[in-house]
């Protein structure tokens, strides 16, 4: 009994170590920066503001996506280097609602999210394969039926970026 706990927990040992060896692969293929992130349109959980500290964990949520995202998408060698200028979250506050409702974000057709950024993407000798700046928008965001998970906070979000990464990064050849 005993014996296969210790076996058990070396297996899950082992197992986060191999995740983390990943993650730090493809952080080493793909750098994501925020570029003022102080002035950005709207990054934040609540009507008052939010505190540097929440914003920095919606972005870093952002950011972890793109480098896991991209990374699937590059061939081996490529580096990609990402730097955010602005964001706007779907939906908005509406205070109005009264008290009870002034911090719940309200998804509407009208509040659609934005992803300013631009980008390099180079070859294992440096040289630039492809570059240039991206103004990410859905504005029929609200109504697909493919978003896998509604749930998430950043799902709209998360679309665009799917959506670029698509449409400029060649996928993989595995």
């Amino acid at each position: 009994m005993k014996t296969s706990r210790l076996t058990l927990v070396l297996l899950l040992a082992l197992t986060s170590f191999g995740f983390a060896r990943a993650d730090q692969a493809a952080a080493s293929r793909v750098e994501v920066n925020f570029s003022n992130p102080e002035n950005f349109t709207d990054v934040k959980d609540s009507f008052q503001g939010t505190t540097d500290s929440r914003r920095d964990a919606i972005l870093d949520e952002i950011k972890d996506y793109i480098v896991r995202r991209a990374s699937a998408r590059l061939p081996e060698g490529q580096r990609l280097s990402v730097t955010i200028t602005d964001i706007d979250l779907a939906g908005d506050f509406e205070p109005w609602r009264g008290p009870s409702s002034q911090d719940v974000r309200v998804i509407k057709d009208i509040y659609t999210p934005k992803i300013d950024l631009s980008f390099t993407l180079t070859d294992a000798s440096g040289k630039v394969v492809s570059e240039g700046n991206r103004k990410l928008r859905d504005l029929s965001f609200n109504m697909k039926t493919t978003t896998s998970n509604r749930n998430d906070p950043r799902v709209y979000e998360k679309a665009l970026i799917d959506d670029w990464l698509r449409d400029d990064l060649p996928r993989a050849k595995r």
